[in-house]
């Protein structure tokens, strides 16, 4: 399971730790779920599974659960999505993107339109 940042830890339920092994390893029995979900042509259901080499990369597979509506706090089964890592970030990227041009913009002191001074 992927690390929650500190700041987003009281986002997850309690259980999450079950929940996301439940997604993982009995619906989904240690297989990435996506579809094509990330952006990638998968040519079906992606093929990465748990704890093997990755079928594009050579990386060895972290099966991680996503939440399709970006909402920790939606844990409901339709919004949970195993997925191995170059799914998951991929289906993340504009928000990794947003997350990373927020950082720079603080270091550099400057504020987003619309936020507070």
């Amino acid at each position: 399971m992927s690390p929650i940042r500190a700041e987003n830890r009281s986002r997850y339920p309690d259980d999450w730790a079950d929940i996301s092994r439940r997604i993982r390893f009995t619906r989904a029995e240690g297989r990435c779920e996506c579809y094509g979900h990330c952006g990638n042509d998968h040519g079906g259901r992606c093929l990465a599974r748990h704890n093997e080499p990755h079928p594009e990369t050579g990386s060895k597979v972290i099966l991680t659960v996503a939440h399709l509506d970006h909402t920790p706090e939606n844990c409901d089964d339709e919004n949970l999505m195993a997925a191995c890592q170059r799914c998951h970030l991929a289906y993340d990227r504009h928000l990794h993107t947003a997350n990373a041009r927020r950082t720079r913009d603080e270091r550099r002191g400057q504020l987003t339109i619309g936020e507070p001074a």
